[in-house]
């Protein structure tokens, strides 16, 4: 039997199949059906600042506004001494899949400050998290600024954590950088100890009939691990940095794809929302299946045998595939051109 054991963020998982941040990480009792399905360490959903700054607004408002002008009012300003915040209620989330998992639990935080990422990141490392992941969804939509503003926005915050945490730190990237490995080599030199590829941008929608743009929420598609397929094979062996895949992962042969170009983790959300947490084991049991069937002894003896600098031919995760797909083409049987 193959050993499935993989090593993504300092931490020694029991195979690289990580349940992705997603809501199945609120409640408790689906956490431990991750873990019992097989999952080897869990993203919690993601902590907004946004979310946290507008609560701070709003408490402030109904704390200490109230009184302005009538000096004589503050003795009825309402006392709130069980008041539990997004933060306090993330941080009681965190300490109770600690206690009552036992893989390892990482933390996602969604932010859009200095301030925030530091002081933030410093919370969830005392809360206990294992790591820490983060995403900085940010969509570049000012045409004064460049792309250098638009990296040096991720490498400043990659840089305050690193001075605010000591727990490892992931950095989720879109896949619309220009130069992706370029970055990513200037992220591992700030300090981040692992990439996460890619984060998928949700796209809004015009409802014809009012003439209103809607935001709509989209699964992944199977066929979204291949962009990830891509890159994790051209990161791998070029950068000192660990790497996980997020986006598209329904099955076990993307899984294992992902893992032979050089993954050292396989993050899978989208599947389990659609079938469970039962998902995992599935997978699980159709990779050590061809693990066995292709005689490798484990998951790290396979791992980035096909990556770009491995590869007997490179080329094929370059351009020169380009060409040869759209020249392997023929038209479906009837249509004429």
């Amino acid at each position: 039997m193959a050993d499935l054991s993989s090593r993504y963020l300092g931490m020694n998982l029991k195979n690289p199949l990580v349940a992705s941040a997603s809501p199945l990480s609120k409640e408790l009792d689906s956490a431990r059906h991750l873990e019992d399905a097989g999952a080897a360490a869990i993203v919690m959903y993601s902590l907004w600042e946004e979310d946290l700054l507008a609560e701070e607004r709003q408490y402030e408002r109904f704390m200490h506004h109230q009184a302005l002008g009538h000096g004589e009012a503050d003795s009825f300003l309402p006392s709130q001494p069980n008041f539990q915040s997004t933060l306090d209620q993330y941080l009681e989330q965190l300490q109770s899949l600690k206690a009552h998992l036992e893989i390892p639990v990482i933390a996602s935080l969604n932010g859009v400050s200095e301030e925030g990422w530091t002081g933030y990141g410093r919370d969830l490392q005392e809360a206990g998290a294992d790591a820490l992941e983060v995403n900085v969804y940010y969509v570049a939509a000012d045409p004064e600024e460049t792309a250098a503003d638009v990296e040096r926005r991720y490498l400043d915050v990659m840089a305050h954590l690193e001075d605010a945490v000591s727990i490892p730190v992931s950095v989720k990237l879109s896949p619309q950088f220009s130069s992706p490995l370029h970055f990513a080599r200037h992220l591992y030199q700030a300090g981040a100890d692992a990439v996460v590829i890619f984060n998928r941008f949700y796209q809004s929608d015009i409802d014809l009939d009012t003439l209103s743009v809607e935001p709509q929420l989209q699964l992944s598609d199977p066929y979204e691990a291949l962009l990830r397929v891509r890159w994790a094979a051209i990161l791998r062996g070029a950068l000192d940095v660990d790497i996980a895949v997020t986006g598209g992962f329904h099955n076990a042969d993307d899984a294992i794809k992902a893992l032979l170009v050089g993954a050292n983790a396989v993050q899978l959300c989208s599947v389990l929302l659609k079938q469970g947490p039962a998902a995992v084991t599935g997978i699980l049991q159709e990779i050590e299946r061809w693990l066995d069937d292709k005689e490798y002894e484990s998951v790290t003896q396979m791992q980035g045998s096909l990556s770009h600098r491995n590869a007997a031919d490179s080329a094929a995760f370059e351009r020169e595939s380009y060409r040869a797909v759209l020249d392997s083409f023929t038209p479906p049987p009837g249509v004429r051109y």
